[in-house]
């Protein structure tokens, strides 16, 4: 126990007199679910709009705030033509036109069906292209349908008039479709996995190149002494950042812990585990410390972005490329968080998950420990 307490508190040690880790430990982990939380957000709120307004009635009023009356869109421009109007979108300065013509309200008020064209720009991304062009047919069709009532109103016939079917929506975990209640979940086991990973997978490379390795071999400590005594003190880091991550979706992005506290840290614990041992693994393989950093980012970070299911769904990737999702440690912790932070479930739901990523863990302890003992022996006997 004195040789592994002796082993952590070195590792403390380094971390403290250090101020690039402890910079990556403090700073790192809030930067970046800030930067991530509210720059990769994936909503089209505030799509600029610009209106020429031939009609100048209370019918054109009406209709074009019915786009403002939510988030979606905001009138930046009121202009007098088309050609303004195609202007400010070749440079990139709204997003959406509207032009409605003289007679909008003369048609509308004559039981005509009026007209009102709407440009787009396609030059932004497909997605948002996409998205936008859904919300304007949304909001047009409930202007259309709630115009059509008042005309059957005014007609008399609304009293024998009833609609054969009606839908009702009802939108569960995320009623108002508040983005970062889907994104914080899904970006904790990303930052997680880049700073734990990268601070174990230089953990003993770093002592190769500063030419320590060879004190720490002559000293009676233990390969497995070793290997805990310098993953414990990340795995507090990790543990630390897992809080700091849920205060800060409590508290700056509105996002609530719906499910059980204990088990959230508890599988945040396991993919620790498995992250770090993972870690200690490309730090005994690896000739140098850029090369243990580039290995981390290349093996953990870019898999654990695209096929986690954090930016892309794995049901709509193709099937060769959802086998290979299988291997990725991320997604299991991906879905454990959304099923906790969303939905509320448990292990009753999430057990298997829970347990592939235990799985993970061990197979990763283990698979270190296996070459720590082997790059021990081969030091050993190149030094007799």
């Amino acid at each position: 126990m004195n040789r592994l307490w002796t082993i952590m508190r070195k590792e403390l040690y380094h971390i403290w007199r250090d101020p690039r880790t402890l910079a990556m430990i403090l700073a790192l982990p809030a930067l970046l679910l800030v930067l991530l939380g509210y720059g990769i957000s994936g909503e089209s709120r505030d799509t600029t709009l610009a209106v020429v307004d031939y009609s100048k009635s209370d019918a054109s009023r009406d209709y074009i705030n019915r786009f403002t009356a939510s988030d979606d869109f905001e009138v930046v421009y009121d202009v007098l033509s088309e050609a303004a109007l195609i202007n400010l979108i070749d440079r990139d300065l709204i997003d959406v036109g509207i032009l409605i013509p003289e007679d909008f309200a003369r048609q509308l008020m004559s039981g005509q069906q009026a007209t009102a064209q709407i440009y787009i720009d396609g030059s932004m991304n497909p997605t948002d292209s996409l998205t936008v062009q859904l919300k304007l047919n949304a909001i047009s069709s409930m202007a259309a349908q709630d115009i059509l009532v008042e005309r059957v109103e005014r007609a008399g016939l609304a009293s024998g008039l009833t609609l054969p079917i009606t839908g009702i929506l009802k939108t569960l975990y995320n009623p108002n479709g508040n983005n970062k209640l889907y994104m914080i979940p899904g970006l904790i086991p990303i930052l997680l996995q880049v700073q734990t990973l990268l601070l174990s997978a230089l953990a003993i490379v770093r002592e190769r190149e500063q030419g320590t390795m060879e004190q720490l071999i002559s000293t009676p400590v233990k390969g497995p002494e070793l290997i805990l005594g310098k993953l414990l003190p990340y795995f507090a880091v990790g543990m630390f950042d897992v809080l700091l991550a849920v205060l800060m979706g409590e508290f700056l992005f509105d996002v609530p812990l719906r499910g059980n506290v204990p088990l959230l840290f508890g599988v945040s614990a396991a993919f620790l585990v498995g992250a770090l041992a993972l870690g200690m693994v490309i730090s005994i393989v690896a000739k140098s410390q850029l090369l243990a950093s580039q290995l981390a980012m290349i093996l953990t970070f870019l898999p654990s972005f695209l096929l986690s299911g954090f930016m892309y769904d794995i049901g709509n990737m193709p099937r060769p490329v959802q086998i290979v999702t299988y291997l990725i440690p991320a997604r299991y912790f991906v879905a454990l968080l959304k099923g906790i932070y969303l939905k509320g479930v448990g292990l009753e739901v999430l057990g298997v998950e829970a347990a592939l990523l235990v799985v993970f863990g061990g197979a990763m302890v283990v698979l270190a420990n296996v070459k720590f003992k082997k790059r021990l022996n081969s030091a050993t006997s190149l030094k007799g």
